[in-house]
């Protein structure tokens, strides 16, 4: 569970906060400066919705499988790239809505409430996976000290709660902020 909530402040708190708190002139010039190397159509690419949304998926799918997650707890390398590859993802997932590029922007704010609700759904079905499991989805808990005196399975199940819940909420937040906002620039900007 412990756990959980560091993957969740990863790509639920630092991603869109490092990426909301970049100045867009910066990411232009990085963007300028990946064109002049050849690689900034990768780049605009990979920040569009379905190539983002794919990679933020595929990460956090694969990380929670119990194969690659028991081995990135074996090897301190594999788990720092590990959080290397969530964080760089959930980036990547959340630029279709918070942008400030010009290279680059986010989507409109009808299609960024779409995005959000489907940005959700792996992290939710993780979540149900993870909570409803009759058994010990990851070994090396198993045998890790009790801190609250939670059984095993009893923190997996915390922690998959802590992934559905608070983790389905900040999307629901960011969705409710873009709302608002499409809101306001359509009262001032009347037909």
């Amino acid at each position: 569970s412990a756990h959980m909530v560091q993957h969740l402040v990863l790509t639920l708190v630092v991603a869109p906060l490092l990426l909301a708190g970049t100045p867009g002139w910066m990411l232009d010039g990085a963007i300028a400066r990946l064109d002049r190397g050849g690689a900034g159509p990768l780049a605009r690419t990979l920040t569009r919705p379905l190539p983002a949304f794919t990679l933020a998926s595929v990460a956090l799918v694969a990380w929670h499988i119990p194969g690659p997650y028991a081995a990135a707890l074996a090897s301190h390398a594999l788990h720092v790239a590990q959080h290397l590859v969530l964080l760089t993802t959930a980036v990547l997932g959340w630029w279709p809505v918070l942008s400030p590029s010009v290279r680059a922007p986010r989507l409109h704010y009808a299609a960024q409430i779409l995005y959000l609700f489907a940005l959700g759904i792996p992290m939710t079905v993780v979540a149900a996976m993870i909570t409803g499991a009759e058994e010990v989805l990851y070994s090396h808990y198993a045998g890790a000290p009790r801190v609250f005196g939670l059984t095993p399975l009893e923190d997996q199940r915390l922690g998959g709660l802590i992934m559905w819940v608070p983790g389905g909420l900040i999307p629901l937040v960011a969705f409710s902020v873009v709302f608002f906002r499409w809101a306001a620039a359509e009262a001032d900007d009347p037909l």
